[in-house]
Parts: structure tokens; C-alpha cells; sequence
């Protein structure tokens, strides 16, 4: 070996020390500040968890306030926004990458838009949901208007995230269906929707993650900072639990802003649980 040679090995060695380095150092930092936030609010809103705060109805008065009607409509809108935008994404996707053969421009260019559409800020949707839901369609500042602002948030995700499933599914199991005599639909009914329903299900559960802890797209159509009821119909006015989270946060009374500590621990709970399950499907799948 050329002492050349020898020289260059040492430096890309030293190279590729540096830069593991460099990324050890960068993921330590992020999860030291992690920490830290989390310590933060653990400490300042364990306080204040309790039966009592889950179960209670919102007050103006902060040692008494709960947060069930930000938990209800919280559930209501999530409920619904799967309800809206799970068939149609997985219809979208299916029809994208199984039926959808011939590629042409049209295609092309929805397929296009619906990767820029899953990086748009979610402000934009919660436009986009004043516009057309709120106002053209006048359902007003209501349930149904949110969870229809929030499908379209969550949408191209499920779309790609299907699409990512549906691909990885065998082209075998395709051709040995219809070898035996399988329509299309019923190849994809019965051997490929089944084979890649544990990444779809991984999919819409991320995706439903992510749409209940936005704030600014309910902000934008209309969700109440206060409710003194329960929601009993889809168009009734309602509350999330972001948004009771965004409203104490900035109170200037100090209890307000543990109710907003307790109130962040309990939707990273309920995050931490739907995104478990997330990867115990995922887990299953690999098996």
C-alpha cells in the first residue's frame, strides 16, 4: 500500500469520526432540550392532574376549571376527521397505484401536488377551511367545519403513506390472483389490501397524531377558546384541547398556566398511546 493511499484512508477515517461526532452531538443536544421542556411542564402541571380536572366542565376560575369539554370535542373532531378522510385517501391511493396504470400528465401532476400538499403549513388548510367550509359552504364556526379543515390537513399523508404500503406488497400476489381467475378489484380486495393493512393503519394513525394536536387551522375556522356545554350536534360550537392549551398559556394567572401544563401532559399521553400502537402494528408487520 502507497503511502498515498495509506494518508487517504487515515483522513476519510478521521472524516467519518467527525461527522459521527458531529451527528452524536446534534441528536444529544435535541434530546437534552427535550428533556428539559418535558421536565418543565411535567413539574409545573403534575400538580394539578387530577379525576376532578379531566372530568370537570371549563371555568373562569382556574383552581376550579377542568378540561372534559376540550376532551369531547377533541374526540368529536378526530372521530370525524377519520371518518371523512380515511375511505377517501385509501380510495385515492388505491386508485393511484393499482388502477391507475398508464401514467399520463394528469396523473403526473396530482401526483406532484399531493407530495406539495402534505409539506404546506397547516395555517394554509386552516385558510383554505374559512373560505370554502365556514363561508361558501356556511357551516359556520361549527364541529363539522373543523373536522373538514382538518381532513384536508391530514389527506395527502394518508395518500402517501397508503401509496408507500401498497407498494410494498409483492407483485406476485397480484399476478397469482389473477392467474387464478380474480378480477382487479378482487386481487386487490382480498391479497393486497389485507398484506398492506398493517402499514396503512401505521399511516392514518400518524396522521391522526398529528392532526389532533394542531392549534392554528381550528383557530382559523373558528373553534371557542370557551364552551359552557357539551357539543350535541355537528354543528354546534366546540373546543380542543390545543386550543385550551394555546388560551392558558398566555393567561396572565399563574394557575391558568398549570391548568395549560396539566392539560399538555395529557394529550402527549393520548399521542404517546395512538402512536404506540402505530409502531406495534409497524412491528407486526416486519414479523
Amino acid at each position: 500500500m502507497s503511502l498515498a493511499t495509506s494518508q487517504l484512508g487515515a483522513r476519510r477515517r478521521r472524516a467519518d469520526a467527525i461527522f459521527r461526532y458531529l451527528c452524536f452531538g446534534a441528536a444529544g443536544i435535541g434530546v437534552f432540550l427535550l428533556g428539559l421542556l418535558l421536565f418543565r411542564i411535567f413539574a409545573d402541571g403534575i400538580g394539578r392532574l387530577s379525576t376532578e380536572f379531566i372530568t370537570e366542565d371549563l371555568s373562569r376560575r382556574p383552581k376550579k376549571t377542568g378540561i372534559w369539554p376540550a376532551i369531547v370535542g377533541s374526540f368529536y373532531v378526530m372521530v370525524l376527521t377519520g371518518l371523512i378522510a380515511v375511505p377517501i385517501g385509501v380510495a385515492a391511493a388505491v386508485y393511484l397505484e393499482e388502477f391507475n396504470t398508464r401514467k399520463n400528465r394528469v396523473t403526473e401532476f396530482i401526483q406532484l401536488n399531493i407530495a406539495n400538499l402534505a409539506g404546506v403549513p397547516s395555517i394554509v388548510y386552516g385558510l383554505l377551511g374559512l373560505a370554502v367550509f365556514v363561508r361558501w359552504f356556511a357551516l359556520e364556526q361549527s364541529i363539522l367545519s373543523g373536522a373538514l379543515t382538518m381532513s384536508l390537513l391530514i389527506l395527502p399523508m394518508i395518500i402517501i403513506v397508503t401509496q408507500e404500503a401498497l407498494k410494498a406488497v409483492p407483485r406476485s400476489y397480484r399476478e397469482g390472483s389473477l392467474a387464478l381467475g380474480s378480477t382487479p378489484w378482487q386481487a386487490i380486495r382480498f391479497q393486497v389490501l389485507p398484506n398492506a393493512s398493517a402499514g396503512i393503519l401505521t399511516g392514518i394513525i400518524l396522521a391522526l397524531s398529528r392532526a389532533i394536536g394542531e392549534t392554528a387551522p381550528l383557530i382559523v375556522v373558528g373553534a371557542a377558546y370557551y364552551v359552557t356545554k357539551l357539543p350535541t350536534d355537528l354543528n354546534d360550537r366546540y373546543t380542543v384541547l390545543p386550543m385550551q392549551i394555546f388560551s392558558w398559556a398566555g393567561d396572565a394567572q399563574q394557575e391558568f398556566n398549570r391548568a395549560a401544563a396539566a392539560a399538555i401532559v395529557v394529550l402527549m399521553v393520548a399521542l404517546l398511546a395512538l402512536n404506540s400502537v402505530a409502531i406495534y402494528l409497524r412491528s407486526r408487520a416486519r414479523r
